[in-house]
C-alpha cells in the first residue's frame, strides 16, 4: 500500500526521486532541499487517459444543456428525433481532426453519436 511522506523541515509532500549515481530510490521535497532514503523500492503511478468518445460519457443529460449549440439538421440515426445539441471534440492532439458530437434531445433516447 502507497503512503505519502512528508517533509520533515517544511511539511509538504515528498515526491520520489532517483538517485541516479547509485540507482537509489529517495525522497525529495520541491520547495527545500531535504531528501530522505526511501524505505520501499516501488513506485506506484496510475493514469487515466480519456479518450475523447469517453469524455462525452461522463456528463450526463447534456441534451438540457441551454449553453449548447442546437441543430435541426442531423436527425438522430437511432429515433429519428429532429433536435440534436452539439459539441466539438475536446481533444487536443494534432494529428486529431475536428469532431463534432451530436446527443439526441429526446428525452427517452439520449443517444449520443458523432459527425462523420
Amino acid at each position: 500500500m502507497a503512503t505519502f511522506r512528508y517533509c520533515s523541515e517544511c511539511n509538504n509532500l515528498l515526491y520520489p526521486r532517483e538517485k541516479r549515481s547509485t540507482r537509489e530510490l529517495m525522497f525529495a521535497c520541491r520547495n527545500c532541499n531535504h531528501i530522505e532514503p526511501s524505505q520501499n523500492t516501488c513506485i506506484y503511478r496510475h493514469e487515466i487517459v480519456h479518450a475523447p468518445s469517453e469524455q462525452t460519457m461522463v456528463i450526463t443529460d447534456l441534451s438540457s444543456d441551454p449553453t449548447l449549440p442546437r441543430t435541426n439538421s442531423n436527425p438522430c440515426p437511432r429515433c429519428g428525433h429532429a433536435e440534436a445539441v452539439f459539441f466539438q471534440s475536446q481533444s487536443r492532439a494534432a494529428d486529431t481532426k475536428m469532431t463534432l458530437y451530436y446527443v439526441c434531445c429526446n428525452k427517452t433516447c439520449q443517444h449520443r453519436w458523432t459527425s462523420a
